[in-house]
């Protein structure tokens, strides 16, 4: 399995904790070649918003020399795993909302890669409290077509990991190696119905509202994707 994963945080802490027994499980029942990126140092510049990867091929990114190797990571990889902490109300890290900032042309009525829709994908956070920030990750992945995307979101109730009481660090440790045992084997399964929607409406939305000169629908065209779906 190849695999590659982003480290929403530099801060080797809590979250990176639990990403470590996450792969060592992985590593443990199989061979797992993984290919790591740690935010915001992989890619320290902010996407500015200026839209030319939506409007253009990916390479016209002003930023491309940080993003490229992100990319053909990805669409190397067979699975993919996303890691952040927890911060303020509900939100990811800066470096993880930075990241997938830069990856919006991969959004399915942008310019969606058939190969993305194979691939399965894991998020994992850590908090005091809420894990609320899995929830927006997760609607970008499935926005890309990801075939599968499972989570853990850790309640520490705490800020240090060995601060959590002996037993909960256990059920913990517990968890994270289940989640990756059934993430090791997890098979393809059909669509999200919500990938299938957004096809179909972005279908309809190039063929009605968008011109046929503008670039997500000549890529929809050189894909063949208005003919015949990705996934």
């Amino acid at each position: 399995m190849k695999l590659a994963v982003f480290h929403g945080s530099p801060r080797r802490g809590n979250t990176y904790r639990a990403t470590e027994l996450f792969l060592d499980e992985l590593s443990r029942l199989g061979d797992v070649e993984i290919s790591e990126f740690y935010l915001p140092e992989a890619l320290p510049k902010f996407c500015v918003g200026c839209q030319l990867c939506l409007s253009g091929p990916r390479e016209n990114c002003p930023h491309s020399k940080y993003v490229d190797p992100i990319y053909e990571a990805i669409m190397a990889a067979d699975a993919l795993v996303f890691t952040t902490p927890h911060y303020g109300a509900c939100s990811m890290s800066a470096g993880m909302k930075n990241l997938l900032d830069h990856l919006d042309f991969l959004t399915m009525n942008i310019a969606p890669r058939r190969e993305i829709f194979v691939k399965r994908a894991f998020i994992i956070t850590t908090a005091s409290g809420s894990t609320a920030a899995i929830a927006p990750i997760r609607k970008y992945l499935k926005n890309w077509g990801v075939n599968r995307v499972g989570s853990l979101g850790i309640r520490m109730l705490t800020n240090e990991w060995n601060a959590m009481p002996p037993a909960k660090q256990a059920r913990t440790e517990r968890r994270l190696r289940h989640c990756a045992a059934r993430f090791y084997t997890a098979k393809r399964g059909l669509p999200y119905i919500s990938t299938a929607f957004m096809y179909y409406m972005s279908v309809f939305i190039l063929k009605r509202f968008v011109g046929e000169d503008t670039y997500p629908h000549k890529f929809w065209t050189e894909n063949g994707y208005f003919t015949r779906r990705p996934f």
